[in-house]
């Protein structure tokens, strides 16, 4: 206890509130993904060994967190958060501005969730005899690359929040035991363009702070009007990949159960696409986006696991 009284009097705060920098509401996402991998694996019938299946959850966890609390930590010392508008969905949690000294203790604890990772990452390699090293080698990009560099980039700014958990999806169902099926790479490009939406949604009301910043995302380059019609093909894409891919036999008919969140998913483009220069009047589409985002692999990964 004295130990803690200390600890709490040099940081301003409690170690529980450094895990603020985790951003928790958002760590949801994430078992999703997991559990949307697990559906496929089940779907092919693999004998998969438990473990495995909750390191997997696990391993998605502290990569997510990972990225959370460096990204935190880097914006805090390039000064953005200061110049952020926070939303309940976007520009961090806040936490830094309002902690300055627990800065070192923040690098510590996102370096923590690094090795954690990294653990979990040298376990499947040596289960899959390095099957899963390229998708090893993507995410370490994405979680150690991407405040600092990727966002630089219009492109991979965009791209790699879909990307990684996009990977989550395959990778849990390469290291149940699986291989890379059709039905299980559809899936994964179904959250890849419904997650890519979700970060370039919540970039409108940062757009200022960010080109002060450096960063050089979509909005920053092209504007919101091209931000908000590249908002919607990807989510015509996310849904038309899923009815595509019914009608071709390539996914059973259950995978359309995904489809129960395209009327709101659809608003929320309408909404983007009115109110794309005001960036104020996007808090029911940005609650909205993050609903599609959660919901959409949960409801595919239930309906797979109850299809016979």
């Amino acid at each position: 206890m004295a130990f803690y009284n200390r600890y709490q009097t040099v940081l301003g705060s409690s170690p529980v509130q450094l895990l603020q920098t985790a951003r928790p509401p958002f760590l949801l996402l994430a078992p999703t993904c997991i559990l949307l991998g697990w559906a496929t694996a089940a779907r092919f019938g693999l004998t998969w060994s438990w473990i495995d299946a909750w390191l997997a959850m696990l391993g998605a966890l502290a990569a997510h967190a990972a990225v959370n609390i460096i990204n935190e930590y880097q914006d805090f010392q390039s000064g953005l958060d200061s110049t952020t508008e926070r939303t309940p969905f976007s520009g961090g949690s806040g936490y830094l501005p309002a902690h300055p000294k627990s800065a070192p203790a923040v690098l510590v604890l996102g370096l923590a969730t690094v090795a954690l990772m990294l653990v979990l990452m040298g376990w499947f390699l040596w289960r899959t005899q390095m099957a899963v090293a390229p998708l090893v080698l993507v995410g370490l990009i994405l979680v150690l690359g991407y405040t600092r560099w990727l966002t630089r980039s219009v492109i991979f700014c965009l791209i790699a929040p879909g990307a990684g958990f996009g990977l989550l999806v395959l990778g849990s169902h390469r290291v149940i035991g699986g291989n890379y099926p059709l039905e299980a790479v559809l899936l994964t490009l179904v959250v890849f363009f419904l997650v890519n939406n979700l970060l370039l949604l919540n970039q409108f009301p940062d757009v200022d702070a960010d080109r002060a910043a450096g960063r050089r995302h979509l909005l920053i380059r092209y504007g919101y009007g091209v931000g908000a019609r590249v908002f919607l093909w990807q989510m015509l894409a996310a849904y038309g990949l899923l009815l595509a891919g019914v009608l071709l036999t390539f996914l059973p008919p259950i995978a359309l159960s995904g489809m129960f969140t395209a009327p709101v998913a659809f608003w929320c483009a309408h909404q983007v696409s009115r109110y794309a220069a005001q960036p104020e009047r996007l808090g029911k589409a940005m609650a909205g986006n993050v609903a599609v985002s959660l919901l959409t692999p949960l409801l595919l990964a239930g309906g797979l696991c109850l299809w016979p």
